[in-house]
């Protein structure tokens, strides 16, 4: 898949920070009259059902009466599977296997796709990859069969290679030359040196033109092994036939001996900063600090903790110092976890003195439980309309079995959020919010290094 470009960040931070100031206020209710009460951990749960095909890893979450159908195969490892010299690989492969399969040629697979409205995509990320498959639940037995055949029998046919090679070198090049896109690379150049997180999930120019078709087999061929496998189905699905339809197709797979590797963590012992210099009107600012993975203990006050930074931004660089139009806090959701602060700004001093002033408040005041409340109702309101889609709930549970502590955590994630205390979020921020490692795009006479190097 061809990187996503961030050209329009501003516009959805913006409208993100401003629906989170509005929906402070009214969340609450509209979440409640929506949802008929509270959520319970254990009704959403109770609606998985978890097996094994051979050695593969099965969740159906049964949606009754859902009119389409969301299935992923995830494969485990991420850039764990990867190198210096195969960055970009995986990526490569999974977006050439889907073009066509053994049965299902390429013209069969657009003419199917097109006939019944459905989709097959895939993305390698971080810690873990992925083939999707989306469908209405009338077509989901045909298209069950052709997602199959392209995942599993790949031809892998020379023309397609070329094409999707070209595709994302294309998406490569543009890259380099958008700031956000660029800031986000260069974060994984210095921020994750040493750590298998620099490694860039779509590659570089130089990696990717040289990928052979025997490099793609062979990747392929090495991880198509049920060990290395996750499937999950979310959709009006009996657990039953679908557990039919898995061994009659990736249950067949080699179980394979695939086991996890612990990541190394990032190195956060002092604050850095790095600056490129770009001809740009603005410069664009990112710092990067650790953050607890999903599923710790930590990672709910600090959910919390970014959320109020987030709003104190908006509030205090963009409305009242007018610094800047995009201030924006982001806390990821991967095994080794990290989370950051972004500005564009003209006096990007200024606006990063203020950020940091709001961080050291987080670390010395005790928040006010209305601000909280505020927050948790925020996220429960959030929580339905992200989990609205069945793609969506498909990626959360994978997302939760693969990186954070198991699926069922993915349904504990409001209970945890109404428990965050003021004392959490001091600690939290006080324990993680340090030693940030700044990356910048744009003028280095206009930085000033000992604002940007103060331990904090």
């Amino acid at each position: 898949m061809v990187r996503n470009m961030k050209s329009t960040r501003f516009e959805i931070v913006g409208r993100r920070l401003a629906f989170l100031l509005l929906t402070m206020t009214l969340a609450a209710s509209a979440a409640m009259a929506q949802a008929g009460g509270a959520p319970r951990s254990a009704d959403g749960a109770s609606q998985v059902t978890e097996f094994e095909v051979n050695g593969l890893k099965v969740l159906v979450k049964r949606r009754p009466n859902a009119e389409t159908v969301a299935a992923g195969l995830f494969v485990r490892g991420g850039v764990r599977n990867s190198s210096d010299k195969t960055a970009g690989l995986e990526n490569f492969m999974i977006n050439a296997s889907i073009e066509a399969g053994a049965k299902f040629k390429r013209d069969v697979v657009r003419r199917e796709l097109a006939r019944t409205g459905s989709t097959v995509g895939g993305t390698a990320g971080k810690d873990f990859s992925v083939f999707s498959l989306g469908v209405t639940r009338p077509n989901f037995d045909r298209m069950w069969e052709l997602f199959a055949d392209v995942v599993i029998n790949p031809v892998f046919a020379p023309a397609d290679v070329e094409r999707v090679r070209e595709q994302i070198m294309t998406g490569l090049k543009e890259s380099e030359t958008n700031p956000d896109n660029y800031l986000d690379v260069l974060e994984n150049r210095v921020v994750y040196t040493g750590h298998p997180y620099s490694f860039e999930t779509d590659g570089s120019l130089e990696t990717v033109s040289k990928f052979t078709l025997a490099q793609l087999r062979g990747h392929h061929k090495k991880v198509m092994q049920t060990s290395q496998l996750l499937l999950v189905f979310v959709g009006d699905l009996d657990p039953q036939a679908i557990r039919e339809k898995v061994a009659s197709t990736f249950g067949k797979l080699p179980r394979g001996e695939y086991e996890d590797t612990s990541l190394p963590q990032i190195d956060f012992s002092k604050p850095t900063l790095e600056v490129v210099q770009r001809d740009l009107p603005t410069n664009y600012i990112k710092g990067v600090f650790d953050a607890p993975p999903p599923g710790s203990p930590d990672y709910y006050p600090m959910r919390v903790a970014i959320s109020l930074l987030q709003a104190q931004f908006f509030r205090e660089v963009r409305v009242k110092r007018q610094l800047s139009y995009a201030p924006n806090a982001e806390i990821n959701a991967t095994a080794t976890n990290t989370a950051n602060i972004y500005v564009t700004a003209n006096d990007a001093n200024q606006a990063i003195s203020v950020m940091l002033q709001e961080i050291n408040l987080l670390k010395t005041r005790l928040v006010d439980r209305s601000e909280i409340s505020a927050v948790s109702n925020y996220f429960l309101t959030t929580y339905y309309l992200g989990e609205e889609t069945n793609a969506a709930q498909a990626g959360s549970l994978a997302r939760y079995e693969l990186a954070g502590g198991g699926w069922k955590k993915s349904y504990e994630f409001i209970d945890r959020i109404r428990e965050v205390r003021d004392t959490d979020i001091r600690r939290v921020a006080q324990k993680y919010m340090k030693n940030i490692r700044f990356v910048v795009i744009g003028d280095p006479a206009a930085i000033n290094r000992d604002i940007f190097l103060q331990k904090n």
